[in-house]
């Protein structure tokens, strides 16, 4: 993986931050948004400096949550409202 400035890490916490309750952003949409190459390091980001953001609000591009997180991370949006069908966000009306 390419070195990630804490310039970058910063504005990755920023942009996740920002995140209204009932919205998501893809964690391509947040690369995108940070300038970021690869979407993967704003799971790498995420993974380790985002204990105090609303995690949650930061799902995969098939709307699908990771197997470890999809309980929580589903229960989560589904009581901001986020619109949920067979286990997969609505990305189409939940997404910033």
């Amino acid at each position: 993986m390419a070195v990630t400035t804490e310039e970058q890490v910063e504005k990755v916490r920023e942009l996740v931050a920002a995140i209204p309750p009932g919205r998501v952003a893809t964690y391509g949409d947040i690369a995108a948004a940070a300038g970021l190459s690869s979407a993967r390091t704003v799971g790498w980001i995420m993974r380790t400096d985002s204990a105090d953001l609303p995690w949650h609000r930061v799902i995969g591009s098939s709307g699908r949550p990771a197997a470890h997180l999809a309980a929580r991370q589903l229960r989560l949006l589904g009581e901001e409202g986020v619109p949920i069908i067979d286990g997969r966000v609505v990305l189409r009306t939940a997404r910033l």
